[in-house]
């Protein structure tokens, strides 16, 4: 049985959700998991750390940003993985292939990979319901209720799954 820290950032809670799912499964797997908010946590006592954001047009959140690079040297010498959750509304077939640029913050990505990052994976995100600007309200207003929660929660737990398995093994 593994410790399991899953740090997150989130603004509307959508991302916040995301790490409780992936925490409950790996504690229906017989790891002890807990998910905390990035900027309150530290993965000293873990076995090894789920770190996930909220991403806004290709950046993470302050919160998971200050975390992978406060927690570098512990993160460096454990088991972990990342997480990006936010694309939403309907997805674009004919989009050219550097479009995703967006959807992943490649700076983040890149100093997890140097720390030894096991899997970054994005999720589908959700709409926030309680907009608190005209930018949030437009995109409420503006995307169709179809693709306004794109978290697609068997996805999510599979991914856990795999982070269970590999902790045991």
């Amino acid at each position: 049985m593994a410790r399991v820290l899953v740090a997150y950032a989130t603004k509307h809670q959508s991302t916040a959700e995301i790490a409780q799912a992936i925490a409950g499964e790996l504690r229906a797997r017989g790891h002890a998991a807990e998910a905390a908010e990035a900027g309150h946590a530290t993965a000293d006592g873990f076995d090894a750390v789920v770190l996930g954001s909220a991403t806004y047009a290709g950046r993470w959140r302050r919160e998971a940003r200050h975390f992978l690079s406060h927690e570098r040297d512990r993160l460096a010498k454990m088991l972990f993985w990342v997480f990006s959750s936010g694309p939403i509304g309907e997805p674009k077939p004919d989009a050219p292939p550097d479009d995703d640029k967006w959807l992943e913050p490649r700076k983040v990505i890149e100093q997890a990979e140097a720390l030894g990052v096991r899997e970054h994976v994005v999720f589908g995100g959700r709409v926030p319901q309680d907009p608190g600007n005209f930018v949030e309200r437009a995109m409420l207003q503006n995307t169709p209720e179809d693709y306004q929660d794109l978290r697609d929660w068997d996805e999510i737990r599979a991914w856990a799954g795999r982070i269970a398995e590999a902790l045991t093994t």
